[in-house]
């Protein structure tokens, strides 16, 4: 196995540093009346209020990835890019730069599809985007129309929730795979961590077992039976019966503790070639889980 620890944003991340909110601005006008003064007197925004962090991530895809139309539909998850781009970029390191036209699985886009957008948008990789949820589909394709990428990126329905693979690649093959697990057990853990969240963001009113997640997103984006290290076990199995029509197989691991267990399936199956790149940024520590089959792949 070969482990890297990353305490920055990768290096061709745009999205390092503070955000330049006058320059979002001018972007995206919509962004204007949830600016804010921190102690220090420098812009912000308060990231514990959906719809500003919905305006902050319109302004971030327009000004950087010329996506003029984005929307979801409200209560789905609404992503932080500059972690999102981070996969993106540290998954590249995977890939041969000599290879055009690469194709990227993106397992359970949501109805963000930042994946894709990202993806496109810095290396010029074609997409198949798929998710379990009709509406997350629906206002994928959306986004898609609406930015004119469907020579780019293709969203898929995946009909059997216990798939991750079957029913998505065909007959192509694809280079990478990528995936952000539901990172919970059951409702009541992804509130109990909600609640924590709002305690990080300095929040004076705790949510309750009825009030909406304030960052959003249905039961396939939050949790699922059994939880992350279910999800990605299962993940794995299937991966094997994919072995020769996929490069490298990723996906986020939220929870340290998950990461030995995987990486004991992985070898069960005979896999050798295991990498995990440990990203920190600020207080938040996340892992990418990357494996191939190919006794030769890059890593």
């Amino acid at each position: 196995m070969n482990s890297k620890k990353q305490k920055k944003f990768h290096l061709r991340n745009p999205h390092s540093g503070k955000y330049n909110f006058k320059s979002l601005i001018e972007s995206s006008k919509g962004l204007k009346k949830y600016i804010k003064n921190n102690p220090s007197g420098d812009n912000t925004i308060d990231f514990g209020d959906e719809r500003a962090v919905l305006e902050l991530n319109k302004a971030l895809l327009k000004t950087y990835y010329g996506i003029e139309n984005w929307d979801i539909p409200k209560g789905f998850l609404c992503p932080p890019i500059p972690g999102r781009a981070d996969y993106i970029h540290h998954i590249s390191d995977l890939l041969p730069n000599s290879k055009k036209n690469l194709k990227v699985l993106d397992i359970g886009t949501g109805a963000n599809c930042i994946y894709p957008i990202i993806g496109n948008k810095s290396y010029g990789w074609k997409f198949i985007a798929s998710d379990i949820d009709p509406i997350s589909v629906e206002n994928a394709n959306k986004i898609i129309k609406k930015n004119h990428l469907e020579n780019s990126i293709v969203i898929k329905l995946q009909t059997d929730k216990n798939n991750f693979f079957k029913g998505i690649i065909d007959e192509e093959y694809v280079d990478i795979t990528m995936c952000n697990p539901p990172f919970h057990a059951s409702l009541k853990e992804a509130l109990s961590a909600n609640k924590q969240k709002r305690n990080n963001l300095n929040k004076t009113r705790l949510s309750n077992l009825n009030e909406k997640l304030n960052f959003g997103g249905q039961k396939a984006e939050l949790w699922c039976k059994g939880g992350e290290i279910l999800f990605l076990k299962k993940m794995a199995r299937e991966s094997l019966l994919f072995s020769n029509k996929v490069g490298y197989f990723t996906s986020l691991v939220s929870k340290g503790e998950n990461v030995k267990p995987m990486e004991k399936i992985l070898r069960k199956l005979g896999v050798s070639n295991i990498r995990v790149i440990e990203m920190i940024h600020g207080n938040k520590i996340s892992r990418i889980i990357a494996w191939t089959f190919n006794s030769g792949g890059k890593g």
